[in-house]
């Protein structure tokens, strides 16, 4: 396993860490994730205050006796950001009952993804009035925040100057948050990298087209290299959902740039999407929003961009039924929503039919509503 400093916290984290949504079918299979991944080297273990007995199964596998001591470890748990400063102070203090620590390394401010949450942040008596308090007295030693929000969001909050780490989105096949990373780095602040493997593109159940692709890499492997190989990243996020899940990610750990080998890859991956997608391929240069319908275009775009050139349909529509159900989470209306208006077309540079491609997207995508993972 490799370690890296993880910002202004200084903490020396595994370039994997830990976290805890999808061990929750029972305590003996999270108890087991729990000691496979310290076997493995992961020293940072993250859960959060809403993912079901996340909390509660992650402090009993701690006080069963790990791998790892106490003070090897770093436990970070999320919360929601709220209005008082009261409620937040109830809920550090019931996630580390819940832990049975005394102490935090880490507590993110989870999901700080709308202007108002980050008005809620700032305001004086808010629950960063709580953050601080419990930063004072020692409960919490590092704070940060997580995200599904804009990339103009991301820099707002990351130039509040409160935070010390951030967890958020980017991967080969999502790099909109670029300059989120180079402004983290700028700041010194620690970068985690949130589900690079279900987010990422469901990397785990690759379509043939793309392994074939990736050849002699594995999809999942070549998008892990990617991230690592950029050491302006702090350390990713892995969530299995059993101990065996956790094989592939550990055996790839490395620190080291990119081989010619995987940039010949990424190459052909960039060259083949262009020769199939053509003029109908979104360059996600985001100059067609704001859209007067709410639809999300350079997200619907993407992911035809993804089920098209590369046959990740299955991911694409995943992530397409999340529209309309996800709130805050995951914003903007389905693409059958185009009233073909024409307010986006001069505005974007590739010329795009955009209301006939969000049509098709939505012929070809739509399908079950999806829902947050750990709802």
């Amino acid at each position: 396993m490799h370690y890296r400093r993880f910002g202004k916290t200084n903490l020396n984290l595994s370039v994997f860490s830990l976290g805890t949504m999808r061990y929750l079918d029972s305590f003996e299979n999270a108890q087991q994730t729990i000691e496979h991944a310290v076997s493995l080297g992961i020293n940072h273990l993250e859960t959060a205050r809403g993912y079901g007995k996340s909390e509660q199964y992650l402090g009993a596998a701690i006080a069963d006796g790990l791998p790892m001591s106490r003070a090897q470890l770093y436990i970070t748990t999320k919360i929601s950001p709220v209005a008082d400063a009261d409620i937040m102070r109830r809920y550090i203090d019931e996630s580390l009952e819940r832990l049975g620590l005394d102490y935090l390394d880490c507590l993110a401010i989870h999901g700080l993804n709308t202007w108002e949450h980050l008005d809620l942040i700032q305001s004086s008596n808010g629950c960063m009035q709580a953050v601080q308090e419990a930063i004072a007295d020692g409960r919490v030693r590092h704070i940060g925040f997580s995200t599904h929000g804009s990339l103009e969001l991301i820099l707002a909050a990351l130039n509040t100057d409160l935070f010390e780490f951030v967890n958020l989105h980017y991967y080969y096949f999502f790099q909109r948050n670029a300059a989120a990373i180079e402004l983290a780095h700028q700041k010194d602040i620690g970068v985690f990298i949130i589900s690079p493997a279900d987010k990422g593109g469901r990397l785990y159940t690759p379509p043939q087209t793309l392994k074939d692709l990736c050849y002699p890499f594995s999809p999942l492997q070549l998008n892990y290299r990617f991230l690592l190989s950029d050491p302006r990243i702090g350390t990713l996020s892995v969530g299995p959902a059993n101990p065996e899940e956790l094989t592939e990610p550990v055996s790839i750990a490395s620190d080291h740039p990119l081989t010619l080998e995987e940039v010949e890859v990424l190459q052909r991956l960039e060259t083949h999407q262009t020769a199939v997608l053509g003029s109908d391929c979104c360059s996600q240069c985001f100059a067609c929003l704001p859209c007067p319908e709410n639809i999300n275009i350079p997200e619907v775009l993407r992911l035809r961009n993804l089920a098209v050139a590369y046959d990740m349909t299955d991911y694409s529509s995943y992530r397409y039924g999340m529209f309309e159900n996800a709130g805050h989470w995951f914003p903007g209306v389905k693409g059958n929503n185009c009233t073909s208006c024409g307010d986006c077309l001069p505005r974007c540079p590739e010329n795009l039919d955009i209301p006939s491609l969000l049509a098709d997207t939505h012929q070809r995508l739509n399908g079950s509503p999806g829902r947050r993972l750990w709802e």
